[in-house]
């Protein structure tokens, strides 16, 4: 881990994606989703793996002609 991560509640993973924060809770409750954990009895996501995760999931559904 570099010293540059953020940890991302819910709420922020809403803002950045446009994801409700419920679904980010309800992901996480399932084992659904980009890997998140508890850090100080909160549930948080690395920013970096929520990257990621976004990257693959528009790599596995994307549809069109790169430019």
């Amino acid at each position: 881990m570099t010293t540059e991560e953020r940890f991302l509640q819910a709420k922020d993973c809403e803002e950045l994606t446009g994801i409700p924060a419920a679904t980010w809770r309800y992901w996480a409750h399932i084992g659904s989703g980009p890997v998140s954990f508890k850090l100080g009895g909160r549930r948080v996501w690395r920013l970096s793996t929520v990257l990621a995760w976004i990257e693959q999931q528009e790599a596995a559904t994307a549809r069109g002609e790169a430019v």
